[in-house]
């Protein structure tokens, strides 16, 4: 397989993932990003407490 006919495959697998929207409609964009915030301000306070020598 030529690096051209993997390109061309690639770009037609794009092309048809374009139809759906890629959103998946029980996600919430609001809901998973404060998630991800509160998460990783979670693992900042252990870090934190974990480096007390500072």
């Amino acid at each position: 397989m030529s690096f051209h006919s993997a390109a061309a495959q690639l770009v037609t697998l794009a092309a048809e993932g374009e139809e759906h929207g890629g959103n998946h409609e029980s996600l919430n964009p609001l809901l998973t990003g404060g998630a991800a915030f509160v998460i990783l301000m979670l693992l900042l306070w252990i870090t934190t407490r974990f480096n007390r020598d500072r």
